[in-house]
């Protein structure tokens, strides 16, 4: 069972060889690496064309922003099981692609991953600033301001298809939208494993000023809306509170 991981691009020559080298490090035979970057004018080409042999796709072109280079990704995916590491991210150790597919092969009827997620600092990934565990999916589980870390998300690659990919009207919180998504409007059996999946470095866009906070925010009420669903009016207080809590 091959599984297909997409990291996207931009700009990224600070980070990006520490992205791939936690991917290609990975204990796992059948890979499948995918790499769309957006047309970077620094040295990020460069520090893929290092790797080109291998990395099993290289796309590089001006796209509409983030989830639309990663929809380009997920389009040229292959393999049955599929995740996301942005060029700024890196996998907690070398075994995280191997156990996730050993639970992939253990639970045959299992469509959806995920796990746990830490905040670093940028140029000290050991470095933790904010923990994000998250719990086993139920019935209000976004509704009591949950969200499972989409970085440590990996799907079956018939999610995709039945579901859909990122909707491109949500420029801040597409990620948020599709998960919500895939949840609550669909019955894939999801799991989750009280295991580090993904370090991620702060800085990214959606918190990086309190006018994308609120941009932000008001996309995932939106979402809500657009899914049919009825966002509660303690959704907000709650996300706030689970985020206060990651940092103790």
């Amino acid at each position: 069972m091959k599984i297909s991981i997409v990291t996207v691009s931009y700009n990224s020559a600070e980070t990006i060889e520490s992205t791939i080298k936690s991917v290609l490090s990975q204990k796992i035979s059948d890979l499948e690496y995918i790499i769309i970057d957006g047309g970077s004018t620094d040295n990020t080409l460069s520090i893929i064309e290092s790797f080109k042999d291998k990395i099993t796709v290289v796309v590089s072109e001006p796209d509409k922003g983030i989830y639309d280079a990663m929809n380009k990704g997920l389009i040229r995916a292959t393999g049955e099981i599929i995740g996301v590491l942005n060029s700024d991210d890196i996998y907690a150790d070398e075994n995280v692609l191997q156990d996730v597919m050993s639970e992939f092969s253990t639970g045959q009827h299992l469509d959806i991953l995920f796990g746990d997620l830490v905040y670093v600092q940028k140029y000290n990934t050991d470095k933790i600033i904010r923990k994000w565990r998250s719990r086993a999916y139920f019935n209000n589980f976004f509704e009591t301001g949950n969200v499972p870390p989409h970085p440590s998300l990996f799907l079956r690659s018939i999610v995709y298809k039945q579901a859909g990919l990122f909707d491109l009207q949500y420029n801040l919180a597409a990620d948020y939208e599709f998960m919500l998504r895939i949840f609550k409007r669909y019955p894939f059996k999801s799991k989750y494993i009280k295991r580090l999946i993904v370090k991620m470095r702060l800085g990214g866009a959606t918190n990086k000023s309190i006018k994308n906070i609120f941009n932000g925010n008001k996309e995932i009420l939106q979402a809500w809306k657009n899914n049919g669903l009825k966002a509660p009016l303690t959704l907000m207080p709650l996300r706030i509170i689970k985020r206060i809590i990651q940092f103790f």
